[in-house]
């Protein structure tokens, strides 16, 4: 088995229990390192909910699931029951399914809550994918520096949601 969205608390090498659900395993992560560094995932925004949301696609599907909430500060930090989910990540056999709460101050309108994640290191690339994804398109959020890296969203020109996000090096 081939992990292609590598976790960043996790070494080469590392073993992750995947828990929960009838296809829970025990596997050591492999990296590829003949990919690119830039990762796609699904990214489902779930006004509230995504803590149910992913909890239930972790019971029936297994894998990792992994869920954070801000800080104080802005900061992801693990998630206490109770918390508004920033962001959740569920990785099984290459899958990764990527949620949050949302924006209580902007709702998702119906249709308009899931979008595709690219993420990645290479600041260079992400950036000119943000700008020609924008081009005819409507920037939600521009590039902008987080605590965690660097974000934006944005439709583009064909109605998709995208999110960028640009990893610390």
């Amino acid at each position: 088995m081939w992990t292609f969205w590598p976790p960043s608390h996790s070494s080469p090498g590392s073993i992750i229990h995947s828990g929960g659900g009838p296809h829970a395993t025990r596997h050591p992560i492999q990296r590829r390192t003949d990919l690119a560094k830039i990762y796609l995932a699904p990214y489902i925004n779930f006004q509230g909910k995504a803590r149910e949301a992913m909890e239930h696609y972790h019971n029936v599907l297994g894998g990792k699931l992994e869920m954070f909430a801000a800080d104080e500060h802005g900061r992801p930090r693990p998630a206490s029951q109770g918390d508004r989910i920033m962001y959740a990540q569920l990785e099984l056999d290459g899958v990764v399914i990527v949620a949050s709460d949302g924006q209580p101050k902007y709702p998702a309108k119906v249709g308009e809550h899931i979008g595709l994640q690219i993420r990645g290191s290479d600041r260079a690339q992400l950036s000119a994918i943000f700008d020609g994804l924008a081009d005819g398109g409507q920037v939600k959020m521009p590039l902008t520096d987080q605590p965690w890296g660097t974000a934006g969203w944005l439709t583009d020109r064909f109605g998709i949601n995208w999110n960028i996000d640009i990893e610390k090096s």
